[in-house]
């Protein structure tokens, strides 16, 4: 089995609406698990929140999501962004478009100086996120 490396979010109680926000985005099968189904949960309000979510989308898109419980520090979304990158302009383009509904936009998805489409935004999760399109046009 080959190795597999993709991003794998924390959240504090909204990770059931990030995970169907990003499933809007990639399409593809989401299957979410919350503590309680595991039995899992040290405070019974944290039953529903979600222990474990993933969505396989298309494009061989990964992403991973939980709720943060309680009594373990969430410190939030910093020091990083996740990266969509591909010579396929129209795709890249429309998971862009969607991102943004709500978002911040830190840099206009633009040709930059090394040829290729790049821009990045803070999503309405407060996730950075950053698309490259390979060689597109203006």
């Amino acid at each position: 089995m080959p190795v597999t490396l993709n991003p794998y979010l924390n959240f504090q109680d909204d990770a059931r609406e990030a995970l169907e926000f990003y499933h809007s985005v990639f399409g593809g099968e989401l299957r979410m698990s919350t503590f309680a189904e595991f039995g899992a949960a040290q405070d019974p309000a944290e039953n529903d929140l979600i222990m474990h979510g993933q969505i396989d989308g298309a494009n061989g898109v990964t992403l991973m999501a939980a709720d943060t419980p309680k009594h373990l520090d969430f410190s939030g979304h910093s020091g990083f962004s996740v990266s969509l990158s591909g010579d396929d302009d129209a795709t890249l383009r429309g998971y862009w478009e969607k991102l943004g509904d709500g978002a911040q936009i830190v840099e206009p998805l633009e040709v930059a100086p090394w040829g290729d489409a790049f821009g990045m935004l803070v999503d309405r999760f407060g996730v950075a996120w950053a698309v490259n399109i390979t060689g597109a046009a203006a």
